[in-house]
């Protein structure tokens, strides 16, 4: 084989020959591609390049084109730089994936119970009860009498089974059907067999000033609007238990549990009981919701169900007062004072329509007022007789 070329074009292949020489210890893919035009042994090592210097050498002995050669093996060799830094960034792409998924388990958002509920437990400063097993209850006596239906009590057993009982403790009694036909004044949010379920706290707390009156007051005036009522005084209690026996889940809240809460307000004369509903997890035991009174002369059942509280979790939906998981009722019945007035009237509206009487007694009331009489009455219509025609 012949070569026709210039004497400049030989000067040009002897320094790529020099740069081949100089460059055969070094494992530099610049530096094979620059030998392609020389069949030397040395080329052997590296197979693709020796392929790739066999195409491209007929292009040589027409134009400069080692020159072309030499471009391209630049850029084949930056490739190659390119890959180690790619291994590199998935490296580091995993190791930020073991971070983030470290980071997320280690800020677990503590659990917090539904809005509806007054403060309770350890950081609302109640008194609390841990329970583990057993039939236990706590006596508490009131700063403030409170009178349900009539009857004035000075203290109350909160039982560690989901019931408020006035006149004894009652810890391991099984709910039954309103009315009973009792010799018990009761409050039960959830009357059933709690220490079956878990661990758990019940605590309560009493309350004569500050903000959880504000809020009582408020809710009170909104279920029961027209009396001017101002709480002076509140009980909270609260059952909060988690099925399960490990005290780390208990912490946590992280298994199926029962939250359950009562609150009693008064202001002296009228009084009121609150029942909130949180998660209410199932439980094969009867259960049952609401209250009832000596010879049940008043009661009122929320749940029953004597073969099994499977269907408590809707409890949290219910209400009597359009706001779901909570029950307010009034239950001072007892104190009311009834007075009778007989009046003459002479009117243009016809009082025996119900919109036009309710006005007139509207206006008495506002009469009564401005002469010094408390507000914190109603007027009633018992008898209209119409006189005259």
């Amino acid at each position: 084989m012949r070569f026709l070329v210039s004497q400049p074009l030989l000067v040009f292949i002897s320094v790529l020959s020099l740069t081949r020489t100089q460059s055969t210890s070094a494992p530099i893919t610049l530096s094979t591609e620059g030998i392609t035009t020389t069949p030397e042994p040395n080329t052997t090592t590296l197979p693709e390049t020796t392929t790739e210097t066999t195409s491209v050498t007929p292009e040589t002995t027409t134009t400069p084109a080692p020159t072309t050669t030499l471009t391209e093996t630049t850029t084949e060799t930056t490739s190659e730089i390119t890959a180690t830094p790619e291994i590199t960034t998935a490296a580091a792409e995993t190791t930020t994936l073991t971070t983030t998924v470290s980071t997320t388990a280690a800020t677990t958002t503590p659990w917090t119970a539904p809005a509806i509920f007054y403060p309770f437990g350890a950081k609302a400063g109640d008194i609390e009860i841990l329970e583990n097993g057993g039939d236990t209850y706590y006596h508490v006596v009131f700063s403030t009498p409170f009178t349900y239906f009539g009857r004035t009590y000075n203290s109350i057993y909160v039982n560690n089974n989901g019931l408020l009982t006035f006149n004894h403790s009652l810890p391991e009694t099984n709910p039954y059907p309103f009315p009973a036909y009792g010799a018990v004044d009761y409050i039960a949010p959830l009357l059933t067999d709690l220490n079956d379920l878990g661990i758990g706290k019940y605590s309560y707390q009493e309350y004569t000033s500050g903000s959880v009156l504000t809020r009582a007051t408020q809710d009170i005036n909104q279920y029961f609007p027209g009396r001017d009522f101002t709480a002076s005084w509140v009980f909270v209690a609260t059952w909060d238990y988690v099925r399960t026996w490990d005290m780390n889940v208990f912490n946590q809240h992280s298994g199926p549990a029962i939250t359950v809460q009562a609150v009693l307000i008064s202001d002296g004369g009228f009084s009121y009981i609150q029942i909130h509903y949180g998660d209410c997890a199932g439980i094969p035991a009867a259960v049952g919701a609401g209250y009832d009174t000596k010879g049940s002369t008043d009661y009122y059942q929320i749940h029953y169900d004597p073969y099994g509280g499977y269907s408590i979790p809707n409890l949290k939906n219910t209400t009597n007062v359009g706001v779901p998981g909570r029950w307010a009722f009034l239950v001072n019945n007892g104190s009311e004072t009834v007075i009778g007035v007989q009046m003459k009237l002479q009117s243009f509206s016809n009082l025996a329509q119900r919109e036009n009487s309710d006005a007139v007694l509207q206006i008495i009331k506002q009469e009564l007022i401005k002469y010094g009489v408390s507000s914190k009455f109603e007027l009633k219509l018992r008898k209209l007789q119409k006189i005259n025609p």
